[in-house]
């Protein structure tokens, strides 16, 4: 059991500091607090709060009572976050790491150990695509009947507003949020499929395992097509494309490479990037970032 006080990382409290009065805040005041009930409840033993972390959960490397090495997660609250569980239990380890138990009132998932240090952004671009391409395909699994994930309808709508924010860019955005705002309405309608999908997949989130090469974590379930989980992988490093010669020729071969590698249809794969590189350009641009915002939709100009 732990008695030392466990402190968040400093890249966690930076990224949820703000209203004393918040949700997020208030849940950050007391993670030592929820972190230690899970430690006793559970009957682990904490080794390090694993550090910098990550901007939106604490993660602390633990021992439970058999002495195996298992990872302690706690998400800050919000729409997002609630059915991670859930996400995980449906793929039991497959692709993905594995959960071992949750708690519904803190949130608190016990997982699988991975090598938090070691992700897919290691590799060479070239086979971190492979890999990646390999991993994502297997979570593309048919949702459970009575699923608790919102569709990519019910998150489009919900990400309108995001979109509504852009009055801080350049003109010449003008189009290009235009054409996002109509490929959010019309995309989700336009297509029958209903897989579950990670929701927030990149090579960031793919971690070298012991069961398995490699594993996915950090999901954001939603259900809906292929295409849109796809699209976050043709975004993923994306400023060593734009910095490269030939950028424009470059993007388009990665969507048609990664389109045709996983039978998904090009049309709707550039359709669904360009409409989440926009929807990512408007939210850096909102919080401050408005030369990665900018970048951002350069690259989906170039689609």
């Amino acid at each position: 059991m732990a008695t030392a006080p466990i402190e968040p990382p400093q890249r966690l409290v930076s990224s949820v500091s703000g209203d004393p009065e918040s949700p997020v805040r208030q849940w950050l005041d007391a993670l030592p607090t929820l972190v230690q009930q899970r430690l006793d409840d559970w009957e682990l033993t904490l080794e390090r709060v694993h550090a910098p972390g990550g901007r939106s959960s604490l993660l602390a490397l633990v021992r439970q009572a058999d002495g195996t090495p298992a990872a302690l997660k706690l998400p800050a609250p919000g729409r997002r976050a609630g059915h991670e569980a859930a996400a995980l239990a449906t793929w039991d380890g497959w692709g993905a790491v594995r959960l071992l138990r949750a708690d519904a009132a803190s949130g608190a998932l016990l997982l699988e150990r991975l090598q938090s240090g070691v992700s897919l952004r290691s590799l060479p671009e070239a086979k971190a695509l492979l890999e990646a391409s390999g991993t994502v395909r297997r979570l593309w699994v048919e949702p459970p009947a009575e699923h608790p994930f919102e569709t990519l309808a019910g998150r489009a709508e919900a990400d309108a507003e995001a979109l509504g924010t852009a009055g801080g860019l350049t003109r010449a955005a003008g189009p290009l949020v235009a054409e996002a705002q109509e490929l959010r309405r019309g995309l989700p309608a336009a297509s029958a499929e209903r897989f579950l999908l990670h929701g927030a997949f990149r090579q960031g989130k793919v971690l070298a395992g012991e069961r398995a090469p490699w594993l996915a974590i950090g999901p954001s379930p939603v259900v809906g097509e292929r295409a849109y989980d796809l699209a976050a992988l043709v975004l993923d490093r994306f400023e060593d494309l734009v910095a490269g010669s030939g950028a424009a020729a470059a993007v388009r071969r990665r969507v048609a490479k990664l389109a045709d590698s996983l039978e998904v249809d090009r049309d709707r794969l550039r359709d669904w990037t360009l409409y989440r590189a926009v929807d990512a350009g408007v939210r850096e641009a909102a919080v401050g970032d408005r030369q990665r915002g900018e970048l951002l939709l350069e690259f989906a100009a170039w689609l």
